[in-house]
């Protein structure tokens, strides 16, 4: 489980770098809380759209990990053939839809800096939608397959990358236009692109190497296939699209507040997103490792792969919370110099410590059902505890009740909680019927 995770791990953890490196260079500009707060918000209306369209590829995980474990190559290619045919028409309508929500920010009721830094952002955050896509795909049949090492070199390397952009066109070095906010957009566009470009090189490589005659593979749409991919896949799009929704919802909500709690929102968000990104991994392994004993029969190493992954990701997470107790002061420092923002920070800090091991037991079960060919339980669990109770709590407290931003991280708190509990429950329930 660990030489699959630990590469894995690494990745997610890159990933979310590139937000931290975002916020931290923005953060530097004259006006650090209007700045913060127009990447979290645009941040987080994007990636609504974007990982939505992302996420239906997360069939991938279930057919190929499956196809692997029972030594079939060939249904493994013809997976990823698929998986592209779907990013085909999904891409240009991710860039779409984010076009029709920068156009209409301006009808929501955000603080004007925000807003007037947001839209801009968004409009240039649209382009890396279709590399994102090609990235997602191509990555999910290199894990399934145990190539991993790969994926972890193209994002820490594209953090590399973004840095660099960030640095030129946020401040206008190296000859690039002084871009603000706006640059840092760019500067991700390009490190997509990157990313993209790394991973079809190594599955090309891959396949010269190892002689996977992947395009041997290559074909029009095969429908059964596509709709096996679908079937899968939505119900986990659905569940990540609400997981993300509620938290643009939130921010959403935290913008018509003032500009300082939408920064200390981002910056907790973000803090807490990087130990989220530790369990995230771990989740992708236990899919892979789940599906690959399920191919070859063996439904007792499937659940103790569940089970083992489980306990990785909440002892970790036990470990992050017991930080975010002991320094939330540092931490919040490090994103801004501003007293205010780093007071309001440190609250937000406290209530993510509170759910931090349900957070990470929460993804890794829906990644362990997702091995074992289970997406609609995650779905529906996010549903009704997000988006029936803890949302509409969040508003009550945050909002009706002036509680302000603790408020509503309070609400989606107590969601996270019962997410995590239910989910623990249903992939014990699976361990026991598959037994």
């Amino acid at each position: 489980m660990l030489r699959l995770a630990v590469p894995l791990v690494l990745a997610e953890i890159g990933w979310v770098a590139m937000g931290m490196v975002d916020t931290m260079l923005v953060g530097r500009l004259p006006d650090s809380a209007a700045a913060i707060g127009a990447v979290s918000l645009g941040s987080v209306l994007f990636y609504t759209v974007a990982i939505y369209g992302s996420a239906l590829l997360l069939g991938l995980d279930t057919v190929v990990s499956q196809a692997h474990g029972a030594g079939d190559m060939d249904q493994c290619n013809r997976a990823l053939w698929n998986g592209l045919w779907i990013c085909a028409p999904v891409a240009p309508l991710l860039v779409g839809v984010s076009w029709i929500v920068g156009a209409n920010l301006h009808r929501l009721d955000i603080q004007a800096d925000v807003r007037a830094a947001a839209i801009p952002y968004i409009q240039a955050l649209k382009w890396s939608a279709p590399p994102l896509l090609l990235y997602f795909a191509i990555r999910r049949y290199l894990q399934a397959i145990g190539s991993v090492r790969v994926i972890t070199f193209a994002m820490i390397s594209a953090n590399l990358v973004n840095a660099a952009g960030n640095w030129a066109l946020i401040w206008g070095h190296l000859g690039m236009p002084r871009m603000g906010v706006t640059g840092s957009a760019w500067a991700t566009f390009g490190a997509r692109i990157y990313l993209a470009a790394v991973l079809v090189g190594a599955v090309l490589w891959n396949n010269r190497r190892d002689r996977l005659h992947l395009f041997r593979s290559a074909s029009l749409p095969d429908f059964a296939l596509v709709k096996r991919l679908l079937e899968l896949g939505l119900p986990a799009a659905t569940h990540i699209g609400l997981e993300i929704g509620v938290f643009a919802a939130a921010t959403a909500l935290i913008a018509t507040l003032d500009a300082r709690s939408l920064a200390a929102h981002q910056i907790a968000l973000n803090v807490a997103s990087i130990t989220f990104m530790v369990p995230m991994g771990i989740s992708s392994a236990a899919a892979v490792r789940v599906g690959h004993e399920i191919g070859k029969g063996r439904m007792d190493l499937a659940a103790r792969a569940g089970w083992t992954a489980i306990a990785l990701a909440a002892g970790f997470m036990a470990c992050a919370a017991l930080t975010f107790l002991a320094a939330p002061g540092w931490i919040a420092r490090a994103y801004t110099p501003d007293p205010a923002v780093v007071a309001a920070t440190v609250g937000l800090l406290a209530i993510a410590a509170a759910f931090q091991l349900f957070d990470g037991v929460q993804i890794v079960c829906s990644g362990a059902l997702r091995g074992a060919g289970e997406t609609k339980s995650p779905m529906v669990a996010n549903l009704v505890f997000y988006w029936f109770l803890g949302l509409p709590l969040g508003w009550l407290l945050g909002i009706r009740m002036k509680l302000g931003v603790r408020g509503i991280w309070a609400g989606l708190c107590l969601a996270l909680i019962l997410i995590g509990s239910t989910l623990l429950v249903v992939w014990r329930r699976k361990t026991k019927l598959s037994g």
